[in-house]
């Protein structure tokens, strides 16, 4: 509907004059509709830097450069529809500065019929400063508050969010939109949700604190209904009268995960040292029993005794590969790592596993990207793998399907610090996700503790994982298990990637020989604590025809090298009492004798020993070890000066 126009008031030359008297130290200027000042006002030479002579005459627009927010026809057209028009201005200074000035025009009609305009302006400069002030400050605040990873929650008197940051949208799963207004109790779990806002109403009352100027750890809720742990600080202060208080929020639930991880590290070390100390203990009367019953075997016939003999000596044989899980779990096995290709050495692995599963088990294996070269144990990796295939055909009894990926993956900063024995870099991802009754979270946090199992007796030893987690570990890798009860399970074994080409196998591969190599007559010095160990030993070597020479820790083997040039090896275990380890008395006898040849061994099995250099040319050979393995060894390496 079109405005009403509205007759503009008349009004004389003297009356416009007498008003601009009146008001002279108001802004006022007097212009015809075109533009023309007629009357200029004290306050506007104040304000704007020109004389009454410099402004009357000159056209108003021209003589301040008038910016308005709207075009000048659009105002004309309001001002003679209307009779005013006010709104926001900018006029320039004499100087050539800006001025914002909240204007107000009025028509009227001067007594020869032409239209002037009564413009009273006041100068909103310093407001506008201000608001701008303002509103830098708050975009700066915010800024701060959308890139704080902490998140913050402003809440009235009466529990009512009042504000929500952006972190806060993303830590409680919901906009700011949809909480703003509510009660922050929408934010708990029961049954603090219906107590808050009785205590804001008691700390009102008595000034009572319980988490304001403190920090506390607490529940908290996300739109999703789950809860997680959170520490809250708040702050309290008055705006308008009104108490606000303000919250900031920092998820605790990757630090508590950190510390829960950190926690079953340090107790399966713990753990890792016992088993391991067990099974060099366990090796050492392996070593006795296994030998004793090896030289036994050599002076019987054929027959029901040599039968009962070789029961016994495979009995040794099992007992052998328990403590070899067992230094697997404890990190303390020695590894053979060689340049490998997951992608071929589990494909080629697969027709075994097949067999293994039976027919009522879909296995696949896929293969997602290339260059999968690790440096790695291969036997001892498909040992694992192994387990871990058998653990989910148990957990399989009428059938499933098992799938083993392959890929490169690459783990970064931020993964690794949520796992504190995780490193980032470039990763081989074994990952084999099986449909079976899957793992409850109390089973899942002991799954890789030694001999726990959910088998029936007799139907596992509870080493299977132990063995797995230790290898990785060892391997500088990193094992994970994801599990949920009747959904199945997933274990991922990331291995660290090397890059370059693999070596041929000539590299790779040393010749092996199955035939017994000869005894000999060369002196060799026999170190060992252990007496029954020592005894047989001695008791091997001189069979093979070698000159024997013997001690119990490694000053006594020292003396006797002092006083024994003639010895042409030294055979010494590792672990010794008394002060010195075997390496440190191979170092020593090293500097006596350059050119004696080395021969370690262990039941506790150091793969940071076997693998170093500072004894050059020295052999490993574990506990407990056949007669043809300790023959081979200690011939070749007299054979190699």
């Amino acid at each position: 509907m079109p405005h009403r126009l509205i007759s503009p008031r008349t009004a004389s030359p003297q009356e416009l004059d007498a008003l601009v008297h009146v008001l002279d130290g108001a802004d006022i200027i007097v212009h015809r509709l075109e533009g023309t000042i007629t009357h200029w006002s004290i306050g506007c030479e104040n304000m704007y830097g020109w004389a009454r002579e410099e402004a009357v005459g000159e056209m108003v627009d021209a003589l301040l450069a008038t910016q308005y927010p709207e075009p000048v026809e659009t105002i004309r057209a309001h001002l003679k529809s209307r009779g005013f028009w006010q709104g926001e201005i900018i006029h320039r200074h004499k100087s050539g500065h800006d001025i914002h000035v909240a204007t107000r025009c009025v028509l009227v009609n001067l007594s020869d019929g032409d239209p002037a305009v009564i413009q009273a302006n006041s100068d909103i400069s310093a407001l506008k400063k201000a608001e701008e002030a303002v509103r830098s400050r708050e975009a700066h605040l915010s800024s701060i508050l959308d890139t704080v990873p902490d998140a913050m929650v402003v809440i009235d008197q009466k529990g009512s969010v009042l504000s929500f940051s952006k972190a806060a949208e993303q830590l409680f799963g919901m906009t700011s939109d949809k909480i703003c207004g509510r009660n922050v109790s929408d934010l708990m779990p029961s049954p603090y949700r219906s107590a808050h806002d009785g205590y804001i109403g008691r700390y009102l009352e008595t000034g009572e604190k319980r988490i304001i100027g403190y920090g506390r750890v607490v529940t908290g809720q996300r739109a999703d209904g789950s809860q997680f742990p959170m520490e809250l600080h708040v702050g309290e202060a008055t705006a308008n009268g009104e108490r606000i208080f303000t919250g900031f929020v920092r998820d605790l639930t990757s630090r508590f995960r950190i510390e829960e991880d950190l926690r079953q590290a340090q107790k399966m070390e713990a753990v890792g040292q016992l088993t391991g100390g067990l099974a060099h203990d366990f090796n050492n009367l392996l070593t006795v029993i296994s030998g004793n019953l090896e030289m036994i075997e050599d002076k019987l016939q054929p027959g029901p005794l040599r039968d009962m003999l070789r029961e016994a000596q495979d009995a040794a044989t099992d007992g052998a590969k328990l403590t070899g899980q067992l230094l697997a779990f404890g990190r303390r096995q020695p590894l053979n790592p060689k340049h490998a290709d997951l992608g071929q050495l589990l494909s080629g692995f697969s027709d075994l596993l097949r067999r293994t599963l039976g027919e009522d088990i879909k296995l696949s294996t896929v293969l997602s990207g290339s260059d999968f070269n690790v440096l790695v144990d291969s036997s001892q990796l498909q040992n694992a793998v192994l387990n871990i295939a058998l653990n989910a055909r148990d957990a399989m009894p009428k059938g499933g399907s098992l799938t083993t990926e392959i890929s490169r993956v690459h783990l970064d900063a931020d993964y690794a610090k949520m796992f504190p024995e995780v490193r980032s870099g470039n990763f081989v991802l074994i990952s084999m996700t099986d449909t079976g009754s899957g793992m409850t979270d109390e089973v899942k946090k002991r799954a890789i503790e030694p001999f726990f199992t959910t088998k029936e007796v007799g139907s596992g030893t509870g080493l299977g994982l132990s063995m797995v987690y230790g290898f990785v570990k060892q391997s500088g890798g990193h094992l994970q298990i994801y599990s949920e009860a009747d959904r199945g399970t997933t274990i991922r074994i990331y291995l660290p990637a090397l890059t370059g080409p693999k070596p041929s196998a000539l590299e790779q591969e040393g010749a092996a020989s199955e035939s017994p190599l000869p005894g000999g007559d060369e002196h060799i010095l026999v170190v060992e604590d252990d007496i029954r160990v020592r005894r047989v030993a001695v008791a091997r070597l001189a069979t093979m025809g070698y000159r024997v020479l013997e001690a119990d820790n490694g000053r006594q083997a020292l003396e006797i090298l002092r006083e024994s040039p003639e010895v042409a090896l030294l055979f010494t275990d590792i672990v010794m009492p008394g002060g010195m380890t075997g390496d440190e008395v191979a170092r020593e006898a090293r500097e006596l004798r350059p050119d004696i040849a080395v021969l370690f061994t262990s039941g506790y099995s150091e793969p940071a020993l076997a693998a170093n250099d500072t004894i050059s040319g020295a052999r490993w050979l574990r506990k407990p070890y056949t007669a043809r393995e300790l023959a081979a060894q200690i011939r070749e390496l007299l054979d190699a000066d």
